[in-house]
């Protein structure tokens, strides 16, 4: 059963461009759906999470997070009451504007972007959606309803102060009130991508041998988690207890959101979305003692997986490569593809070269990004 403060997609606001509706599927499982068919969606497969995609076949990317993400969101979604393919839809789309390279990809565009604005994946998820993608006869972008680019914009919070140019040019004709929290349903999909990563860095760092399964058995929530499998499994082979262990860490986070998650919604008093919004604080947490001992796994990661000297190392080639093709892009448009030229030659200014650039280069993917970095500087 629906809560009363649950999205509903009868009541939503609708998409900036007025469409017919399915017959079959409701607005909210149409904007799932087109992301999963956007090319930026495809484009995630081969797209950093903390490992350069070709490292390793195993090590999530940010295809494989964005679908981890979407499951928890799924699950939480439908114990606390809420719309699960609005939860959907924002997961899956939560991480279309990354560049190559994950967050060092973005940190570097970044800091070459400031003098023309700047770069932020979440605004470059919103232009993707609302223009990069040109597939539709009527309209750029996938046309999403109101609620999905809210979510896509504010799910970790509201947005305030200076405005990343993406987020601000697209507000400025579709107000999406960034000051206010976003619904139930982005919300629970931030605290899922939390958790997602959390459990699958432990994964993926145990893989690649940054750590050992005695060191993170001496933090919280994961030693238990070891402990009980122990008692329950005695002499299970490596594999399998690592497996059991990570499982029950990744239960013990979800089981955590949605109990505090109930507790503050019935504490809030919301009778509709629109209280979720005006409430002041998010209603869809965890609780203060998991979150102080997922702050201890988090900086454990930090250190010894985001910050490990081999990570480093490629962190600083990669940087290279994004610092080597920005300019030559910015200096030289031609070497853009034909596509992108008749939106060079509109542009007015360097400032919105340097955007369409920019575009062009955060929609690479790792393997293309190196390739074309061969290619050009050999």
């Amino acid at each position: 059963m629906r809560a009363p403060y649950a999205s509903d997609p009868a009541t939503a606001r609708g998409r900036q461009v007025r469409e017919e509706e399915s017959n079959f599927r409701s607005c909210f499982q149409r904007d799932r759906d087109r992301i999963i068919h956007a090319s930026a969606f495809r484009r995630l497969k081969h797209k950093t999470q903390v490992f350069v995609e070709h490292e390793g076949d195993y090590y999530r990317t940010r295809l494989t997070h964005s679908i981890e993400v979407a499951q928890v969101a799924r699950t939480i979604s439908g114990a606390l009451g809420l719309n699960p393919e609005l939860t959907e839809a924002v997961a899956l789309a939560h991480d279309l504007g990354h560049t190559p390279f994950g967050h060092t990809g973005e940190d570097a565009l970044d800091a070459l972007m400031q003098p023309y604005g700047g770069f932020d994946h979440n605004a470059q998820a919103i232009r993707i959606v609302t223009s990069l993608e040109r597939h539709y006869a009527g309209f750029d972008g996938l046309n999403l309803t109101w609620e999905t680019l809210e979510g896509i914009a504010k799910h970790n919070g509201p947005v305030t102060g200076e405005l990343p140019y993406a987020l601000s040019d697209y507000n400025a004709v579709h107000d999406l009130e960034l000051h206010t929290y976003a619904s139930a349903e982005a919300q629970v999909a931030a605290l899922a991508d939390d958790i997602a990563y959390n459990n699958h860095d432990l994964h993926d760092g145990l893989r690649a041998e940054l750590f050992s399964e005695t060191e993170i058995a001496a933090l919280p929530i994961i030693g238990p988690a070891y402990a009980e499998v122990d008692a329950t499994y005695p002499k299970l082979d490596p594999t399998r207890r690592r497996h059991e262990a990570l499982r029950r860490v990744f239960g013990v986070m979800v089981s955590d959101v949605i109990d505090t998650s109930r507790a503050l919604l019935a504490a809030s008093g919301a009778a509709s979305v629109a209280d979720i919004r005006a409430n002041g604080a998010p209603v869809v947490q965890f609780s203060p003692a998991l979150w102080a001992d997922l702050k201890q796994i988090r900086h454990f990661l930090f250190t010894r997986m985001y910050r490990a000297p081999s990570v480093m190392v490629k962190r600083a080639e990669v940087t290279q490569v994004v610092e080597d093709l920005f300019p030559l892009f910015l200096n030289d448009t031609t070497l853009l593809p034909k596509r992108w030229q008749p939106d060079i030659a509109a542009a007015p200014d360097k400032t919105h070269v340097a955007r369409i650039v920019s575009d062009y280069l955060s929609g690479m993917t790792d393997r293309f990004a190196l390739q074309e970095h061969a290619r050009l500087f050999g």
